[in-house]
């Protein structure tokens, strides 16, 4: 009878006994979380793209205003009035210092007169590359400039569009 009451009570033992855990680890170095936040971007017009007065004549031509601030220029059948310059266009942008955004010009394809005759925009170009880093204060600026293409015999009129500008965080 005593070797029946321990082999039970060494079954009990084996049944009851839990099993050991290993101990926990922690990671070395200890992990981190992290998160940046910056404050919104904001995106101002300083200045209207403006491609000056343009005489046209029995030839097409190309209307350039470029954005880095050199003189505008007009080549083919086109003459630009200079009591009326053209000017590229100015924008300022405020965010978080040391960020860098990237910025854009979407092309409005045509100016219309309103009265169904349109000039065609070649192009819309930046002053240097579309990456900016906002500076210490703040602030970021740039400039758009463009190309014009002006039919022969162009209608005259006042022609205009709106084009977006965008600039968001990288």
């Amino acid at each position: 009878m005593k070797k029946l009451l321990t082999l039970i009570a060494a079954s009990a033992s084996v049944f009851l006994s839990t099993p050991a855990m290993a101990a926990p680890v922690g990671a070395t170095p200890e992990a981190q979380a992290r998160g940046l936040i910056l404050i919104p971007l904001t995106l101002s017009k300083l200045e209207d793209l403006y491609f000056g007065t343009i005489i046209p004549s029995n030839l097409s031509g190309v209307v350039t205003v470029p954005a880095d601030g050199t003189a505008p220029f007009a080549s083919g059948g086109v003459t630009l009035v200079s009591s009326d310059p053209a000017f590229r266009a100015r924008f300022a942008g405020a965010g978080s210092a040391g960020q860098q955004v990237i910025v854009t010009a979407t092309n409005p394809v045509s100016l219309a007169n309103g009265l169904g005759d349109t000039v065609t925009v070649l192009a819309l170009t930046l002053d240097g590359a579309p990456v900016r880093t906002i500076d210490p204060t703040r602030a970021f600026f740039f400039n758009v400039g463009g190309v014009l293409l002006v039919n022969a015999n162009q209608p005259e009129g006042v022609y205009e569009a709106e084009f977006d500008v965008t600039a968001s965080y990288l």
